[in-house]
């Protein structure tokens, strides 16, 4: 049952991807235009699905903390952290950038990815070494600072 409640949650989330139109990358990169807003040029239509998004997950989130225990895990997996540290700006920036310069990001990419779009292709592939890179070198580094091997600056 897990196994079609992730589905059938993928399917709708790729179907919202395709009506709003966060899969076309011209209309990501004409909202992330903010310079062209004295122009007209702007377009503030993902504010819309981003506020969509924002306020079914505000109550979303409610009703769910109030149920207790999830329908198909043996325990929910809130957030524990709330600090931002260096890796999330590290990661922030990184993420605006890529998602600046091409107009795709990890969702709407492999929604994209059934076009069988040469320059998707190449972005998905990009983006998955990328994940690859980041657990080659991430997990090294978190045993490091767990056993206390070294101090970074920001963990006082």
């Amino acid at each position: 049952m897990a196994m079609l409640s992730a589905f059938a949650c993928g399917l709708l989330f790729g179907i919202g991807l395709l009506i709003s139109g966060m899969t076309q990358p011209t209309k990501i990169l004409d909202f992330l235009d903010v310079a062209a807003i004295p122009s007209g040029r702007w377009d503030p239509t993902l504010a819309v699905v981003m506020a969509g998004a924002l306020a079914v997950t505000f109550f979303g989130f409610r009703l769910t903390r109030q149920r207790g225990a999830p329908l198909y895990a043996s325990q929910s997996f809130w957030p524990t952290r709330t600090d931002i540290d260096a890796p999330l700006i590290a990661g922030s920036v990184m993420f605006g950038l890529g998602w600046g310069l091409v107009g795709l990001c990890p969702g709407p990419a492999l929604v994209n990815f059934v076009t069988l779009n040469a320059k998707v292709f190449v972005f998905v592939a990009a983006m998955v070494i990328g994940m690859i890179v980041h657990d080659r070198w991430w997990a090294p580094m978190r045993h490091i600072r767990r056993h206390g091997l070294v101090r970074l600056p920001n963990e006082g």
